[in-house]
């Protein structure tokens, strides 16, 4: 266990680094040169640790004296040197083997590439280096390799040098003239082509940018070359952030365990996040890549220039840019339907997380291993905590601030307590109840009741807000709590209030607002203003209401969403509910759950010429599976839940198929990447899911046959998925055949089948596991068929026959004995036992102690099955 209050600053510092890699086919030997200086601001002895893992060395020489065994000692995690000078340079020449490295972390081997993943902690396996954030230097890197297989050999910085050797053998040297920490260096050794064009930045310097990948993809790349200039010209719009180099640099790789790595000058990318055409990506990828590609240029700024003081401030890393990458998605397609995703996510996802085994505050006291820490909690929760500085501050305040952060700090590795300072330091203000944002797990619970007195013409808002327990954390203090509100008459007459903003600070507070001649509805949380779960006694007629008059776009979508919330969940708790034939469940004689007002609002939406079309589709789509889970809590019945939300679904398709079908038929036209066509085809491919829920399953086949882009065919192959039919057949073999030579586009149709209602799923994952196409060695694979099937196929995972839990825990096994990151986070689909109804409860334990019993698990599994069993 890893403890904050154990942090000590490095007894050493690097004043400069000098890498030589001689890259063989079965090894690389690594030689470092580093110059060492004392650190004035260190109270310990001149004794210098260095961290290491799994290296095998061959010599050290300090200050080109060798070094005998005696000299210095190696134990787990350190090699230790005492009475070392004050300044010295150390000289460590070292083997690794990454060709036996199947992690896809710190230098490994895929496909016959060299790559590099050091983050957060594996450049101690590349060798020995004081390997911790808050140590920075200037790295030179010098890669020597064979020039027919290797003939691209790139690192970060400016290419100082480069020469032809014998043996057909070539060297290439490079320089980074900025000082960063270990994690953020990259190597890549590949047989690449590349496109290139250029960005004039706001002081007119010409900067060069480069995308490289294998010559069989490179027309793919120009996508995410857009993608980069746009986010440029939006940094500096928005922000005044202008690039600081004159070169950046992406690579494309296949095997990659995240989405990219934001490298100082050369972003290492999964290929999924870069490769893009209408044939082989849907609006969803172009989407993705736009913003995966902008989160890691934004990290330039946000934490490549300031970084962190140590991996508890990994979200001061990650919330900011997360924060700045959703602001550009905003600005560049629809703002609202941009924050209706996210809080989809989160709900989905993040607050599941707080309310499971898991849960953790987002700068923890302690960890166990550190790659467990890259959570939802780190990325997703704590951007929506900066939005909450910037909704109390207002955005040119928030400016304000970001814009001393940056002076203050530039080049420095910082924490959460400096960026708490230079928020109040800017604003003259004091946010220190924001800390218990950073220390506190969980999602707080706002309960909000109202009175009005006819009488005295005043209305009163009533709040009360709490957290549950967490791990470790049984008693929590008050959150600060920003509540966008607006009050609506019923007749739809404006009321005019002085400020449309409560902060909550207090675990009971009340708010009078006078002058109030008629009953309001409230409309809270707008734009959901803070991450928490805000319950209100709404009646059905109020959230009909929000649905047709409430101009804010997400508490809009909010009340489509609660009043189908308390419709399923009043067919889930009836009983009543019962097995159809194909997708059409029914009920029982008499029971009438789906109100006329639900679907007659659903109906005024879809005719409403004011709103357009991406947030129609926005408001067509019910709560999942997984949210209804996560509201129920205890003794889930994930059968029940799908059977309800089917007969919903149904429901809706029954009641609106003229519109469906005619939406669906004026919104057919030529393929075009703009934001209102994608809003167009968002809108038609929903009106196609709901009228293939009434059973027009040949209509689905046919958008199949004649679609002209990826978007338009998965959405058949998905409204075709739980269809047990010819079409389904036809479809998934003519794309599979289609596209087999793709591998990013096949993860597609691994998937498809894996999210299958069908009876037989099981059998047909098994059988894909021996597919020729599939390969447990790459993570994308193991995302597409596993994790799709365990974390989106609820009903099916959690059958009677409980064969899927096993099937799941030995792949998580499997797994773990190459890629132990990529085991832990297929492992969390195992956690959930408690929230089950017994039987299932039982046996999908039974699992984790299984795995828990088993020796030699990786830190990383060891970590999420223990804690998964308390």
């Amino acid at each position: 266990m890893i403890y904050l209050k154990d942090y000590k600053v490095p007894n050493y510092k690097v004043e400069k680094l000098d890498l030589d890699f001689d890259l063989h086919d079965s090894h690389a030997i690594v030689q470092s040169e580093t110059i060492y200086y004392k650190n004035p601001d260190s109270k310990e002895n001149n004794t210098l640790k260095l961290d290491w893992e799994e290296l095998e060395i061959l010599s050290i020489y300090l200050d080109n004296k060798k070094l005998e065994k005696i000299d210095y000692k190696i134990v787990l995690g350190d090699l230790i040197i005492k009475n070392t000078p004050n300044k010295f340079i150390l000289k460590i020449k070292t083997k690794i083997y990454p060709q036996k490295n199947t992690r896809n972390e710190w230098l490994y081997t895929s496909n016959q590439k060299f790559c590099t993943q050091c983050e957060p902690e594996w450049f101690r396996r590349i060798t020995y280096y004081l390997d911790r954030p808050d140590v920075m230097t200037k790295f030179t890197t010098k890669i020597t390799a064979d020039q027919t297989k290797y003939p691209v050999l790139l690192s970060n910085g400016n290419k100082i040098k480069e020469w032809k050797l014998d043996n057909n053998k070539h060297y290439v040297k490079w320089y980074d003239p900025f000082a960063k920490p270990s994690y953020l260096f990259a190597l890549i050794a590949w047989d690449l082509e590349h496109i290139e064009d250029n960005y004039i930045t706001k002081s007119w310097r010409k900067v060069i940018l480069r995308i490289f990948t294998e010559s069989h993809n490179i027309s793919k790349t120009h996508f995410a070359m857009e993608s980069l200039k746009k986010s440029m010209k939006w940094d500096e719009d928005r922000f005044w952030l202008e690039y600081d180099l004159d070169l950046y640099m992406i690579v494309a790789v296949d095997d990659f365990n995240m989405g990219a790595m934001e490298n100082k000058w050369l972003n290492v990318f999964n290929s999924k996040y870069v490769f893009a055409s209408p044939e082989t990506a849907t609006d969803e990828d172009y989407s993705y890549i736009e913003r995966v590609i902008a989160h890691e240029y934004f990290h330039n700024w946000t934490w490549n220039r300031i970084t962190c003081r140590d991996w508890f401030q990994l979200s001061l890393k990650e919330w900011l840019t997360v924060f700045r990458d959703g602001e550009f998605t905003a600005d560049m397609n629809s703002r609202a339907v941009k924050r209706i995703d996210d809080v989809r996510y989160l709900k989905n996802s993040q607050f599941k997380e707080d309310a499971g085994p898991m849960a953790h505050p987002v700068r923890p006291s302690a960890f166990e291993e550190i790659n467990n820490f890259y959570t939802i909690t780190i990325y997703e929760k704590w951007s929506e905590v900066i939005r909450m500085y910037q909704t109390i501050l207002w955005v040119e305040w928030f400016r304000k601030w970001m814009d001393l952060y940056f002076k203050r700090h530039d080049w420095e590795a910082v924490t959460t307590e400096d960026f708490l300072s230079a928020m109040g330091d800017a604003n003259n203000i004091d946010l220190s109840q924001f800390q218990t944002w950073y220390n506190q797990a969980g999602t707080p619970v706002v309960n909000v009741g109202s009175k009005y007195d006819k009488k005295l013409k005043k209305y009163t808002l009533l709040f009360e807000q709490s957290c549950p327990k967490t791990p470790e954390q049984d008693t929590k203090k008050p959150f600060i709590i920003p509540i966008k509100f607006w009050l609506i008459k019923e007749d739809w007459k404006e009321i005019k209030l002085d400020n449309d903003l409560i902060i909550l600070t207090k675990n009971k507070q009340s708010f009078e607002f006078k002058n109030i001649d008629s009953k309001v509805i409230p409309s809270l949380l707008r734009d959901f203003s803070a991450p928490v779960t805000l319950k209100y006694d709404y009646t059905y007629d109020d959230y009909a209401f929000l649905m047709r008059y409430d101009n804010d776009p997400f508490n809009k979508f909010e009340a489509c969403q609660n009043f189908a919330k308390s419709i399923l969940l009043k067919i889930i708790s009836s009983g009543k509910i019962s097995v159809g034939t194909g997708l059409v469940e029914s009920v029982g004689t008499g029971f009438k759950p789906v109100p006329t007002e639900f679907i007659q609002s659903l109906r005024s939406i879809l005719e409403d010429d004011n709103l357009d079309n991406a947030l129609k589709a926005e408001l067509m789509i019910m709560p999942s599976e997984t949210e209804m889970a996560n509201i129920i809590s205890k003794w889930v019945n994930p059968l029940k839940i799908h059977k309800s939300r089917k007969f919903l679904l149904n429901q809706i398709a029954t009641g609106l198929k003229d519109i469906f079908k005619k939406n669906y038929h004026n919104l057919k036209k030529d393929y075009k990447i703009t934001p209102e066509d994608i809003w167009d085809r968002s809108l038609k491919n929903v009106c196609l899911i709901y009228l293939t829920y009434a059973i027009w399953s040949s209509l689905a086949y046919s958008q199949y046959q004649n679609s002209d882009n990826m978007t338009d065919t998965m959405a058949s192959l998905y409204s075709l998925s739980d269809f047990d039919c010819d079409e389904r057949t036809k479809a998934l073999d003519d794309f599979y055949n289609t596209w087999k030579d793709n591998t990013n586009v096949i993860d597609k149709w691994f998937s498809i089948q894996a999210t299958s209602r069908l009876e037989n799923t099981l059998e047909v994952v098994k059988k894909l596991t021996s597919h020729k196409l599939f390969n447990i060695k790459n993570p994308n694979k193991i995302y597409a068929l596993f994790s799709a099937f365990a974390s989106a196929n609820q009903v099916i995972f959690n059958r009677k026959d409980w064969e899927w839990y096993k099937f799941i825990a030995d792949r998580v096994i499997e797994i773990d004995k190459f890629n132990p990151m990529v085991a832990a986070r297929l492992a969390r689909s195992l956690i959930w036992w408690k929230n089950l109804e017994e039987k299932l409860s039982k046996k999908l334990k039974a699992q984790l102690l299984r795995i828990s019993e088993i020796k030699n698990l990786s830190w990383d599994l060891r970590e999420v099955v223990d804690k998964g069993l308390v």
